[in-house]
Formats: C-alpha cells, sequence, structure tokens
C-alpha cells in the first residue's frame, strides 16, 4: 500500500515540478472540457432554434408605398424588393436582405436603380414615387435587366411594382382562366375511347399493326402536363 502511495506521489511530483508535463495536463483538461461541452450545447441550441416556418406564397401588385411595409421588421419576417419594374420575395435571403444584411437598404424598396449603378447606398430618388428609370444609361439598363433575370431564377415573383394611378392586376382570375382552358382537355382525354380494329381480335400476329392504327393521344396528354 505504501508502495502504491509513492509511486502516485512520485507521479503527482514528476507533473506538478516539470512545466512541460503540465503544460500537456492542462491541454488534455481543456480538450476534454470543450468536447463535453460542446456534447452538451449542441443539442439544446438546436432545441432552441426550430427552422422558421416557410411563409404561404404571396401573388399581388404593389405601391411604393406598400412596399416599404415589406422590409423583414414586420411580425412574419417576409423581405420583398423590387427589380426593373417587378416585385420578388427574397425572404429565402434574409440574411443578406432583411435586418443587419449586408443589403439591407434594399428590403422593402426599388432596388433598380442602385443594382444597375452598383451601389448599396440611399438614392436621392427612393421616396414614395414610382422610379421610371428614365435617366439611366444603355450599360446601366444592360445590367439591370441581367440582374432582374437572375433574381427570377433565385426568387419568386409576388406581382409588379406600380405606377402613380396604375390599377392592380386580379391574378385570383388568371388562375380560375387557367382552371378553365386545363379541365376540358383533361375530360376529353379520359372519354377518348381506344379503337381495336377486327384484325386484332381475328389475328394474333398482327398486334403491333393494331396498336399503329389506334390513334395517338400522347402527343396531346404530353402538352396538358
Amino acid at each position: 500500500m505504501s508502495g502504491e502511495t509513492s509511486m502516485f506521489s512520485a507521479i503527482v511530483h514528476e507533473i506538478i515540478y516539470s512545466p512541460m508535463n503540465l503544460a500537456l495536463v492542462a491541454i488534455i483538461a481543456f480538450l476534454v472540457y470543450k468536447i463535453i461541452k460542446d456534447r452538451i450545447e449542441v443539442p439544446s441550441m438546436a432545441s432552441q432554434k426550430p427552422p422558421e416556418p416557410e411563409l404561404p406564397k404571396m401573388r399581388r401588385d404593389f405601391t411604393v408605398a406598400e412596399l416599404h411595409q415589406y422590409d423583414g421588421t414586420q411580425p412574419d419576417g417576409r423581405v420583398l424588393m423590387a427589380v426593373n419594374g417587378n416585385v420578388f420575395d427574397v425572404t429565402k435571403g434574409k440574411r443578406f436582405y432583411g435586418p443587419g444584411g449586408p443589403y439591407a437598404s434594399f428590403a422593402g424598396r426599388d432596388a433598380s436603380r442602385n443594382l444597375a449603378r452598383f451601389s448599396v447606398g440611399a438614392n436621392d430618388k427612393d421616396k414614395d414615387e414610382y422610379d421610371d428609370l428614365s435617366d439611366l444609361s444603355g450599360v446601366e439598363m444592360d445590367s439591370l435587366r441581367e440582374w432582374e433575370m437572375q433574381f427570377r431564377e433565385k426568387y419568386d415573383l409576388v406581382g409588379k411594382l406600380l405606377r402613380k394611378g396604375e390599377q392592380p392586376t386580379n391574378y385570383e382570375d388568371e388562375e380560375e382562366d387557367t382552371d378553365k382552358d386545363i379541365k376540358p382537355n383533361d375530360t376529353a382525354l379520359e372519354s377518348t375511347p381506344n379503337i381495336i380494329t377486327n384484325e386484332n381480335l381475328t389475328s394474333g400476329s398482327s398486334d403491333d399493326e393494331g396498336i399503329r392504327k389506334r390513334p395517338t393521344t400522347t402527343s396531346t396528354a404530353e402538352e396538358v402536363k
């Protein structure tokens, strides 16, 4: 027993009075602490920050004043911005366009002039009036159209930015008209009979020929899809 005690004392003495051993022990203790801490904190942080619910898609037009209300500071956190007369929902890029983001000045605004001139600062025409962009050069307009194409590919198109006195589009009527155009085609496809000729019934070797004689509806089905 006394031998084990003396051995333990010798190890402790070696660690305490050897700077290198003491440093190694400190590093090992720190690493063990970090591993245990990370395993405890990561699950708790994940449980405290659930993913944000996906907002329903919006389809409507906006005046400049109405667009200002969607800068990401409202309760639902939706972020809209206008590019070349079109309004886009950029909520999924909130880390860029939302509050505190590098392009937060674009949120709820018509960013066309800024994008055309590669500027993130406020411009003189960023007011409650529609900016017709008539003073931009051809090169600036080309740059703006390229930006618009990128936004169309990445974000949902909500509607258009209205000029003064311009009436908004009723997109619900457009959806109803689209449904009416599609439904008759679906009914026609369902009621199309399959014609089987007498040759199919009497000759088992002419199956391929009989199939070719049937009316083809594949192309119409593909058009409906």
